[in-house]
């Protein structure tokens, strides 16, 4: 029976029948807030004589000898009003306390617009943080959302949470009403699997693990169903409704919106037009109902008091009304994936998917324009790299700097360039992982991540736990049913066919992703994911990292403080 590591069954690949950033403005389509030259130099000398002016009313202010460094927290101001006061640091003598009081929102937005916008001063952006709920989104479209490496958040996890009642995501068949039958069945049959795999698996994880006596009969059952649901994940659908909270600076959540608004899938076209609206609009404020009370009881004291208090307590507050405002589809992403798409099908139209050796593949050095290359290409097909690498190498140097060019043809003044530009990292891992495990690992953000699209072209993995129970027949006959439905559903010709089929896919099967990466990370990642408490998935990926280096590196593998992903899990450790 094939297998990676410990407690995880490899199911063989089916047989393959087809086959940083920056301190200038953000976008090109922002030329429209750009002012001539002469209205440019008019308002920096404006900005120049208003700071002279502040500076000017602080003369007056006795200084000590020896001031005493002043450090407090600021609370109540709204994102941009504290990012403009921060930013005029830089341009005035005024304390925090001294802008904050002088500064309105118009002021906030003038001032945003002419040094932002006009004069590029993008780290402005940066002292604006912004928290965002975003609630029922698809499980493929949450993976899309925290796809940034400047991002922050947390999940639902499928670990402490049981999803049989979350509902799914349902795409846009249009009139293929036969397609979103198949759909639909599919997914119910999906989520009744999960519902009868977790009630079931829950009980043969307490039928072989004892209650110690120190632990409460609640604590107990607690922690085995959230191991069963740990098992029972792999059921799960991309298409599963999930809820996540981000906090994310201005300039982050401008480059994000631009980016889903760029997507292949519609749901994550339309989660980037709400974030945008989200941030731009009025905001939820928990104290709304007990202010309106407050200042229905001001009124009735003082008619006249109590419209006052209405203007400025009941007043709508807007996180980044300014900042967000001109995040749109970015057409060098647009174009740039359609013609680098086209040209990983015509270089490895002749080449299927060769089995995988192992699941991860720690890949040695080669020239930079065949990294580049290489890496452009990654994320448009579901080869291994080093599949990618050698069609690169043969295609010849002209068509490697064609293939450059393509990444950058469509490139802006003010685009940044493609993630897979980054290169240069010492360590990179070519991992092959169920998905599940992959939305664990992918929110380690401070290496460079590349990830394929979804598939079932590279099988799907289970756990021996699944086999123990006496469920791998019903499992392994799920995952055949639902792999026939997903390629049944992409040939249907109807608009995003092949990205609808994506929602149905279960987290089970495998997918690609490029992880690029300083020696400090690797480590990191290694030490905290081979925990006996995490999830057998990663930790066997996170170990197979550790062997990597250990291999190529012998003398640095002593600085790895890793678990023996072999040595047996007491499942009531958390």
């Amino acid at each position: 029976m094939p297998q990676t590591a410990n407690n995880v069954i490899v199911m063989p690949e089916p047989s393959n029948k087809n086959s940083s950033s920056t301190d200038e403005p953000g976008s090109g389509h922002r030329s429209t807030q750009r002012g001539s030259a002469l209205e440019n130099a008019a308002m920096a000398q404006k900005a120049v004589t208003d700071s002279s002016t502040e500076v000017a009313g602080e003369g007056a202010r006795a200084t000590s000898a020896e001031p005493s460094t002043e450090v407090f927290a600021v609370f109540g101001v709204e994102p941009e009003i504290q990012a403009y006061a921060m930013a005029k640091y830089s341009r005035s003598a005024l304390s925090m306390k001294e802008s904050l009081r002088e500064i309105s929102t118009q002021k906030a937005e003038k001032f945003l617009n002419t040094f932002y916008f006009q004069y590029g001063h993008r780290s402005i952006a940066d002292l604006a943080h912004i928290a965002l709920a975003v609630e029922r989104l698809s499980i493929l479209a949450a993976i899309e959302l925290a796809d940034e490496q400047r991002w922050d958040g947390q999940e639902r996890s499928t670990r402490y949470q049981d999803f049989k009642k979350s509902g799914y995501y349902t795409p846009d068949f249009g009139a293929d009403d036969e397609a979103r039958k198949l759909y639909r069945e599919t997914l119910d049959f999906l989520f009744a699997e999960y519902e009868a795999l977790s009630a079931h698996m829950t009980q043969y994880l307490i039928s072989i693990t004892p209650k110690p006596a120190d632990l409460k009969q609640e604590a107990y059952e607690r922690t085995l169903k959230a191991r069963a649901f740990d098992i029972t994940r792999y059921l799960l659908p991309l298409a599963t409704n999930t809820s996540l909270g981000e906090i994310v600076n201005a300039r982050t959540l401008e480059t994000q919106v631009a980016h889903l608004l760029s997507h292949t899938h519609k749901e994550v076209r339309v989660l980037g037009e709400s974030l945008k609206k989200a941030a731009t609009g009025a905001a939820y404020n928990i104290n709304a109902h007990s202010l309106r009370d407050l200042v229905e009881q001001i009124r009735a004291v003082n008619p006249e008091l109590g419209t006052k208090a209405e203007q400025e307590l009941l007043r709508e507050v807007r996180v980044a009304p300014t900042l967000v405002k001109y995040a749109d589809p970015n057409a060098y992403e647009i174009e740039t994936r359609r013609e680098l798409r086209q040209a990983a099908r015509e270089l490895l139209a002749a080449e299927p998917i060769a089995p995988s050796k192992a699941i991860v593949d720690l890949l040695d050095e080669e020239p930079l324009e065949v990294e580049i290359a290489t890496t452009l290409l990654y994320e448009h097909c579901h080869h291994s790299y080093r599949q990618i690498r050698q069609a690169v190498q043969v295609a010849g140097e002209r068509r490697r700097r064609e293939i450059i060019d393509l990444g950058l043809r469509h490139r802006g003044r003010h685009d940044e360039m493609l993630r897979s530009f980054r290169a240069g990292q010492q360590f990179r891992f070519d991992i092959l992982m169920d998905t599940g495990g992959f939305r664990d690992m992918h929110r380690h953000r401070r290496c460079i991540q590349v990830m394929q699209g979804f598939t079932t072209q590279h099988g799907y993995e289970m756990l021996l736990d699944i086999e123990d129970a006496g469920m791998r027949g019903r499992f392994d006959a799920a995952m055949r049913r639902v792999q026939s439905a997903v390629e049944s559903l992409a040939k249907r010709k109807t608009p995003e066919a092949e990205e609808n089929s994506q929602y149905a896919i279960p987290l089970a099967f495998r997918k690609r992703a490029l992880f690029k990466m300083d020696f400090a990370e690797a480590v990191y990642i290694s030490e905290l994911r081979t925990t006996p408490a995490g999830h057998v998935s990663y930790r066997n990926v996170a170990y197979a990292m550790y062997e990597a280096v250990a291999r190529k590196h012998p003398a640095l593998a002593k600085y790895f403080r890793v678990h023996d992903v072999t040595a047996p899990v007491d499942l009531l450790q958390r």
